[in-house]
């Protein structure tokens, strides 16, 4: 695929941004807080991501090294992006709170990332 300009959001909309990636790959990771999420991750650079509405909805969620940022949106919850632990300077983007891209009809690879052995993987992936 080609560079694309993909827009985004929480579900209720308050929440807004906008990526410019190849959307040709997405990881899904293991460990409890992806997994329960159900967010397949995208890494865009900090320069391809644009947050156009809502910084002021978002909540910041941060656990053991307190390296990743996970935020939220305050009013319906749902998790649009993250600053992950393994590229902090970066962006994951949950591909599933893209608007008008249908992951079904797309050809992504889909890449596993054992995060429940995180210390383990972050060695061999990229």
């Amino acid at each position: 695929m080609a560079m694309q300009t993909l827009r985004g959001s929480c579900h209720c909309g308050r929440v807004r941004f906008e990526i410019e990636t190849d959307p040709s790959c997405v990881s899904q990771c293991n460990c409890p807080i992806c997994a329960k999420k159900g967010v397949l991750h995208h890494r865009v650079p900090a320069d391809r991501f644009q947050l156009i509405s809502g910084a002021d909805q978002l909540l910041l969620y941060q656990f053991n090294t307190k390296t990743a940022r996970h935020y939220f949106c305050i009013t319906c919850g749902i998790h649009p992006f993250t600053r992950p632990r393994t590229a902090p300077e970066e962006y994951t983007v949950n591909f599933r709170c893209l608007d008008d891209f249908d992951l079904e009809s797309e050809q992504l690879e889909r890449r596993h990332f054992d995060g429940k052995n995180w210390e383990k993987a972050v060695k061999t992936y990229r």
